[in-house]
């Protein structure tokens, strides 16, 4: 496991994107930083194209995005596959019923590992599996089951999230209600919005964005646009 850890962190390097790196500018504003967690099969490296392909200047010059690729391999056959190039990975394995989960202890190390190597971070980003992943961390962190030896989670981007189902998690992530700020992307023909709805219930005050697509990085109409930037503007006042 640590053997091929140290692989994926290697491949990070070449992953990991800081917006706004090279600035001459010494005064320029500390961007906020996120990690960003991809989807269930697929890598950092894709997360990173569609959020470059499908978002505008305006919002990713103002966020430093870090992408990492998941500690496993992929076990299976990608959704991506003929659409991105692999590698392709997984943060964690789960049955059918998504009840049970294999390796959850060592990708929230594996997370742990790449906060330290990279951070400090401000927050996550999350999609697909990221997002489910990303949407429970903050409390699980806060009850110390993971991410114990990083600074809080304060901030969070949710795409195509979803609650856990595994009760013992889900009892510690949901309760009390999560109140760091977060955004919320909510897809009309996405299969997982019966749960990113229920997702929304456990948060304080969430920003929620809706779109008309399904399970994907979507692009922004002008109000969903004008959500996230004022959501960007908020972290970027309290972070300064």
């Amino acid at each position: 496991m640590y053997g091929q850890t140290m692989n994926i962190h290697q491949q990070t390097n070449s992953v990991a994107t800081m917006a706004g790196e090279g600035s001459a500018n010494a005064n320029q504003r500390k961007l906020p930083r996120f990690l960003c967690l991809h989807g269930f099969r697929t890598s950092g490296a894709i997360l990173k194209k569609q959020i470059f392909d499908k978002w505008p200047i305006q919002v990713v010059n103002k966020l430093d995005l870090v992408f990492v690729d998941a500690p496993f391999p992929s076990q299976g056959k990608s959704e991506v596959e003929g659409i991105f190039d692999p590698p392709y990975y997984e943060w964690y394995q789960f049955n059918k019923e998504l009840k049970e989960y294999e390796n959850f202890d060592k990708c929230l190390e594996y997370i742990q590992e790449c906060m330290i190597k990279h951070g400090p971070f401000d927050g996550l980003l999350g999609f697909s599996q990221g997002a489910i992943l990303s949407g429970a961390l903050s409390g699980l962190q806060d009850k110390g089951v993971g991410l114990t030896k990083v600074p809080k989670i304060k901030y969070l981007i949710i795409i195509g999230g979803a609650k856990m189902q595994i009760k013992s998690l889900a009892k510690k992530a949901y309760s009390p209600a999560i109140t760091c700020p977060s955004v919320h992307f909510l897809g009309e023909k996405d299969f997982l919005k019966p749960s990113g709805m229920k997702l929304l219930e456990s948060y304080v005050d969430p920003v929620v964005i809706h779109h008309p697509k399904g399970h994907t990085i979507p692009r922004f109409d002008e109000k969903g646009l004008e959500s996230m930037l004022s959501f960007i503007e908020k972290v970027q006042a309290e972070i300064s």
